[in-house]
């Protein structure tokens, strides 16, 4: 079921524009496009975690480094502070029915009043306000149809008492990417295991922190031994990290929005640590956009919550990361975006560095996207 095919056309082959970027001229979406050969986009993860390959880029002089992630306690320093994202992934695929017999496919988006629920339908067209859609894999529940919202979103109500999240652990599937293809639902099992972080706790995202998956216990607990500091904060990922950029302006994109927390205690571990002169590594872009988001507001970090829509590309500066651990991002993403800012901060010349970086990955047939590899960028 590739519902997600109709959010966005993945560009899988596309031109990279290597070229030195000319001076004064603003950055375009074209100039994150890149060539990758469809076999390099992974399609299961590893049986181990850890054993994924691990990209050392190193921003002062550009060089890389080829590790694994289990090499991680001896690349990270023993007083670093890693930030990790502890949303868990909903299985929030759905598959309903129309009054007639037509099959709808459905994604739960989130569930602003108790039984409302927003989502995005799939062959639809027809649907109309008022209408009752059967959820398979349940009992008789329905989804009334309240309100039809833009871009193929819809407002429904549920004829049940019980949490979305409990609902959606009865009938729902992992909602995966379109460049991960399933051809059955008993593939799920493992897919509701694999695409989830070992440490994952706060139900609420349709797509997993993609860098977090790497991580394993035992490695966390090595990590502990070495002195390395973990903090959690959260941001539910939402469908729009999937979606190109598609205007060329960048300043006109306007970035979907999602919800996230930096609790009280991690804020005050973030201070000490920046205060100690610590390196602060984000796991993952989503880290990243939290921190981001609340150093917008002014130093010291406090708690917060809320909802973000922040979009960071070149140039931009960072208030709080020191080093950022990633996986291998899509063309005109805005999370490539985010790592081409990071590797020159206050300027434009990361977008060369991080697409050199994925031409030599893409050499050594490195795994891409979401169950692929990772790099580390410092």
């Amino acid at each position: 079921m590739n519902w997600q095919n109709t959010l966005c056309a993945i560009r899988l082959k596309t031109h990279v524009k290597i070229g030195q970027l000319e001076k004064n001229v603003p950055l375009s979406a074209a100039d994150f496009d890149y060539s990758l050969p469809q076999e390099l986009i992974a399609q299961h993860p590893l049986g181990q975690r850890d054993q994924s390959r691990l990209m050392v880029l190193r921003r002062k002089d550009r060089a890389t480094e080829h590790r694994i992630f289990a090499d991680l306690p001896e690349l990270l320093q023993g007083n670093d502070l890693l930030v990790l994202n502890d949303t868990r992934v909903l299985p929030a695929r759905l598959a309903c029915r129309r009054k007639s017999g037509a099959r709808i496919e459905g994604l739960f988006l989130c569930e602003p009043a108790q039984g409302r629920w927003q989502m995005m339908l799939k062959n639809a067209g027809r649907c109309k306000v008022g209408e009752a859609l059967v959820l398979e894999g349940t009992e008789g529940l329905q989804l009334t149809l309240c309100e039809k919202l833009q871009q193929g979103q819809w407002l429904a109500k549920v004829n049940s008492d019980s949490a979305a999240a409990e609902i959606l652990d009865r009938c729902g599937l992992t909602p995966l990417p379109p460049y991960i293809r399933r051809d059955a639902r008993t593939a799920d099992d493992a897919d509701r295991l694999g695409y989830q972080t070992v440490y994952a706790s706060r139900a609420g995202a349709v797509a997993a922190p993609t860098a977090g998956l790497h991580f394993t216990r035992p490695l966390m607990e090595s990590l502990a031994r070495r002195g390395v500091e973990m903090v959690y904060v959260t941001l539910h990922v939402g469908v729009g990290t999937f979606a190109p950029v598609k205007v060329q302006d960048l300043p006109q994109h306007r970035m979907h929005a999602e919800w996230y927390e930096l609790p009280a205690q991690a804020a005050e571990k973030l201070n000490v640590a920046r205060s100690q002169q610590r390196r602060i590594v984000a796991v993952g872009t989503t880290s990243v956009r939290v921190l981001e988001t609340v150093a917008a507001r002014g130093l010291p970090l406090g708690p917060a919550s809320g909802w973000t829509d922040i979009f960071i590309y070149p140039p931009a500066h960072f208030r709080t990361v020191d080093a950022l651990i990633t996986n291998f991002h899509l063309p005109r993403s805005t999370l490539l975006m985010l790592v081409a800012a990071f590797c020159d901060p206050g300027g434009c010349g990361g977008v060369k560095m991080i697409l050199d970086a994925y031409a030599e990955a893409a050499r050594r047939r490195y795994r891409f996207y979401s169950y692929g590899d990772a790099m580390l960028i410092e």
